[in-house]
């Protein structure tokens, strides 16, 4: 049985800092892109950026690049999402997900994990 379990969520002011992270079982890991996404209240869901099987190609949205940073450590089984400079407009549930292959709707999704950015 697969699972994606996200942690790390949580309130923080604007400009703060927050690292989420994303444990993953029942799979194998290194086969896999690591997707994040997010979704706010009454909004799309929206794509954050991945980073590839081996950790050497992320790409990243607009409105996150140059604040967010995705990682994984394969030994682990985790991938990682460093949040820097938040805004309000950042507040959404975070979800990560496994990926095939890059730009592909995700195999597996976790159960995302709140965060709240205060002005």
């Amino acid at each position: 049985q697969v699972q994606l379990v996200e942690s790390g969520g949580g309130l923080v002011q604007a400009g703060g800092s927050l690292r989420l992270s994303c444990a993953a079982s029942g799979l194998t890991f290194t086969n896999y892109y690591m997707d994040w996404f997010r979704q706010a209240p009454g909004k799309d869901r929206e794509f954050i950026g991945y980073i590839s099987w081996s950790g050497g190609i992320t790409r990243y949205a607009d409105s996150v690049k140059g604040r967010f940073t995705i990682s994984r450590d394969n030994a682990k089984n985790t991938t990682y999402l460093q949040m820097n400079s938040l805004k309000p407009e950042d507040t959404a549930v975070y979800y990560c997900a496994a990926a095939v292959v890059a730009n592909t709707t995700p195999k597996y999704w976790g159960q995302g994990t709140q965060v709240t950015v205060s002005s």
